[in-house]
C-alpha cells in the first residue's frame, strides 16, 4: 500500500498533465501537404498560395513569346545593314502579306486624331517624373524615326508630327489592344505613319537626376502606312543637295531646316496678303495662258491648244491684266502666282516662281517706296523679330543686313558716270544709234562683257550689275532709270528721257521693281511698236505688241502707281539660302538617265494593276 504521501504526488502529477495540455496550441489540417500546423501558420500559407495564384493567372495571361523572337529581333537589327533595294524587297513582301491576309490592313481608311500632338509641351510639361495623366485619352498621327526595344514587352518609339518630335512608349503591361503585343508592334519599322490611342504622362528613369522624358503612353496602335523604303540614319543624314532637290519630300522629312525655309516662305506669303487686305487691296486672279505674254521683258513658254488650234504663252508677269482691273474700277489690287518665263536656272533664277504684283490708283513712285519700306520692314521683324538679319554668299561672304527704313537711294546715271569716269549724253538721246556706240566704248573701257544682242537696254543693265547693285548690300533703291528701259514706266516730269522707276536691291539681288505706272495710250503703243523692232534684232526677251491692253488704256487708267516683288527672293534672304532652289518646294531640275532595271514595288510582289476606266472633266 503506498502511503499518504504518494496519494498526494499522484493528485499534483494529474493537475499538471491537465495544464499543460491546455498550454499546448490546438493544430489544424494542411490539406495541400497533410501536416499539422497552428491557426496562423495555416493562414500564412493560404495568403501566399493565393499570392502564387494571382501570379500565375497574370503570367498566363501574358501573350507567349514567339518561339523564334530572338531570331525576329536580330533579323530587326541586321535590316538596317541590307542594301536599300534589299530592303525595299524584303518589305515590298511583307506589307503584300498584309495587304492578302489583311492582318493587320497596312493601308486603312481612317484614324481620327483627338490630339494635337504639337501642343505636348505646352499643355503636358508641367507633368513630374512618373506621373501620368491616364484620365486625359489622345490620338495622335505620327511617322516613326527610331525605335528602341527594352526585353519582349517594352518598346519606345521617336516620332513626329508637323515638325514637332516626341517620345511614345509603348508597355505590354498598359495595352488594351486585343491584339497580342508582340504582333502589334513587331510590324513596325523607321518611316512608318502610325495611329496611337493612349495618354500623356513623365517616364520614371531610375537615375536620379534624370528628370524623365514627356511621352505618349500608348494603350493601342495602328500601322497606317508603311514605308517600303529606307530613310536615312540620324548619323549620316540626308545631304546630297541634287538628291535632296529632287527627293523634296525627303528632304523635309529628314532635314528641319529645309521645313523651317518652307514655313518662312508661307508666313511670308501669309504677311503679304495681311498687309494688303488690311490695306483695303484686293486679291484677283488673272490668267496663267495668254495669246500675247507681256508685263515683262523676258522670254515666254509656249503651248498649244488643240480645240481652238492656238498657240498660247504661258504669262510672264501679271502687270497688264491687273491694270486692265484698275481701269474696269479695282482701285487697289494685287496678286500673289505663278510666273513662268523661259530662262536658265542658276542660283538665283527658276523658270517657274513666285510674284506678287500690286497697283494702287491715285500713287506714284514715291508712295509705292514708301509702302514698300513699310511692308518690307513690318514683315521682316513679323518673321525675324529683328530688323538685323544674316546672309552668307555661296563664296562664304557674310553680310550684315539692316532692313529698317528709310533705305538708302541710288540715282543710276550719276553712279554710272561716277564709275566709269565719264560724262554720260543726255537722257532724251539714250534710246539713239549715237548712245548705243557710246555705250560700246563704256564696256570696253570698263572690260565688262556683255552678250548679244548689244541693245542700248541690255548694255546699260550691263553696267548698273557691275558698278551699282554690287553696292547694295542693305536695301537700296536704285532710281533715275532711262525710259527705254521701262517701255510700262511714266515718264520722268523733271528729268527728260527719264522715267519714274526704281529697284529695290538687298545683297546685290533684286527684289522690286516699281513704276510710276504709264498711262497714256498714245505713247504706249509707240513703246510697244519699239519693243517689237527690238525683238526683230533679235532680242527674244523684248514685250509684244499687246492690243487688248491697248485697246482697255483707251478707256482710261488713271494715274497708278504699282510694283513687282520676287517672293522667293524674299524668302532666300530671309530663311539665309543663297540657292533659289533651297526655297522652292520642287525645283525645276535637269532630267536624269531612268534606270530601267530599278525594282518597282508592284513587281517585287506581283500585283496585278485594277481595271481603271477614266471618266473626262465635266
Amino acid at each position: 500500500m503506498s502511503g499518504p504521501g504518494e496519494a498526494v504526488q499522484a493528485v499534483t502529477d494529474k493537475v499538471k498533465d491537465v495544464t499543460m495540455q491546455d498550454d499546448k496550441p490546438k493544430l489544424l489540417l494542411d490539406e495541400v501537404t497533410g501536416e499539422q500546423v497552428s491557426k496562423s501558420e495555416l493562414k500564412k500559407r493560404q495568403k501566399q498560395r493565393e499570392k502564387a495564384a494571382e501570379k500565375a493567372e497574370r503570367e498566363a495571361a501574358r501573350p507567349a513569346p514567339a518561339a523564334s523572337n530572338s531570331k525576329k529581333r536580330s533579323a530587326e537589327e541586321d535590316e538596317g545593314k541590307l542594301e536599300p533595294h534589299q530592303y525595299f524587297e524584303m518589305r515590298s513582301r511583307a506589307v503584300k502579306r498584309m495587304k492578302d491576309t489583311q492582318d493587320p490592313h497596312p493601308y486603312p481608311h481612317k484614324f481620327q486624331i483627338t490630339y494635337d500632338l504639337t501642343r505636348l509641351v505646352e499643355d503636358y510639361g508641367h507633368l513630374k517624373k512618373g506621373e501620368l495623366a491616364e484620365d486625359k485619352q489622345v490620338g495622335v498621327l505620327a511617322r516613326v524615326y527610331n525605335i528602341r526595344e527594352s526585353g519582349e514587352n517594352l518598346r519606345f518609339y521617336e516620332v513626329g508630327y508637323d515638325g514637332f518630335k516626341c517620345q511614345v512608349m509603348a508597355q505590354s503591361q498598359k495595352s488594351t489592344s486585343i491584339v497580342p503585343f508582340a504582333d502589334q508592334h513587331s510590324i513596325i519599322r523607321r518611316g512608318d505613319w502610325i495611329g496611337v490611342k493612349g495618354f500623356p504622362g513623365r517616364t520614371s528613369p531610375k537615375a536620379a537626376d534624370n528628370p524623365g522624358e514627356l511621352s505618349i503612353f500608348c494603350q493601342d496602335l495602328q500601322l497606317l502606312a508603311p514605308c517600303l523604303r529606307q530613310i536615312p540614319s540620324e548619323h549620316y543624314g540626308f545631304k546630297d543637295p541634287e538628291e535632296r532637290h529632287r527627293k523634296r519630300y525627303l528632304d523635309i522629312m529628314i532635314n528641319e531646316r529645309s521645313r523651317k525655309t518652307l514655313i518662312i516662305a508661307d508666313e511670308i506669303d501669309w504677311y503679304i496678303r495681311s498687309y494688303f487686305r488690311d490695306n483695303g487691296f484686293r486679291h484677283m486672279n488673272t490668267p496663267i495662258l495668254n495669246k500675247n505674254a507681256g508685263g515683262a521683258t523676258a522670254r515666254p513658254f509656249e503651248t498649244h491648244h488643240n480645240d481652238l488650234n492656238l498657240t498660247l504663252s504661258l504669262r510672264i508677269a501679271t502687270e497688264l491684266p491687273l491694270k486692265m482691273l484698275v481701269v474696269g474700277g479695282f482701285p487697289k489690287v494685287y496678286e500673289i502666282g505663278r510666273i513662268f518665263r523661259n530662262e536658265g536656272a542658276d542660283l538665283t533664277h527658276n523658270p517657274e516662281f513666285t510674284s506678287c504684283e500690286y497697283y494702287e490708283a491715285g500713287a506714284d513712285v514715291n508712295d509705292v517706296m514708301e509702302r514698300t519700306e513699310e511692308l518690307v520692314e513690318g514683315m521682316v521683324k513679323k518673321i525675324c523679330g529683328s530688323l538685323n538679319t544674316e546672309f552668307h554668299t555661296q563664296h562664304d561672304e557674310v553680310y550684315q543686313v539692316d532692313w529698317a527704313k528709310p533705305w538708302k537711294r541710288i540715282e543710276m546715271i550719276p553712279a554710272l558716270e561716277e564709275a566709269c569716269g565719264e560724262k554720260f549724253p543726255p537722257g532724251k538721246t539714250m534710246h539713239t544709234e549715237e548712245f548705243n556706240e557710246f555705250l560700246k566704248r563704256m564696256l570696253k573701257k570698263t572690260n565688262v562683257e556683255c552678250t548679244p544682242p548689244l541693245t542700248n537696254a541690255r548694255m546699260l543693265d550691263k553696267l548698273v550689275g557691275e558698278f551699282i547693285e554690287e553696292k547694295c548690300i542693305n536695301p537700296t533703291f536704285i532710281t533715275g532709270h532711262p525710259q527705254m528701259m521701262s517701255p510700262l514706266a511714266k515718264y520722268h516730269r523733271s528729268e527728260e528721257g527719264l522715267c519714274e522707276r526704281f529697284e529695290a536691291f538687298v545683297c546685290k539681288k533684286e527684289i522690286v521693281n516699281a513704276y510710276t505706272e504709264f498711262n497714256d495710250p498714245f505713247d504706249q503703243r509707240l513703246r510697244f511698236e519699239e519693243q517689237a523692232r527690238q525683238k526683230g534684232q533679235g532680242d527674244d526677251e523684248a514685250q509684244t505688241l499687246d492690243e487688248p491692253f491697248l485697246e482697255a488704256m483707251e478707256y482710261g487708267l488713271p494715274p497708278t502707281g504699282g510694283w513687282g516683288m520676287g517672293i522667293d527672293r524674299m524668302v532666300m534672304f530671309l530663311a539665309d539660302h543663297y540657292s533659289i532652289k533651297e526655297v522652292l518646294t520642287f525645283p525645276f531640275m535637269k532630267d536624269v538617265v531612268d534606270n530601267k532595271d530599278k525594282v518597282r514595288a508592284a513587281e517585287v510582289v506581283d500585283v496585278e494593276p485594277m481595271e481603271a476606266q477614266g471618266v473626262g472633266h465635266k
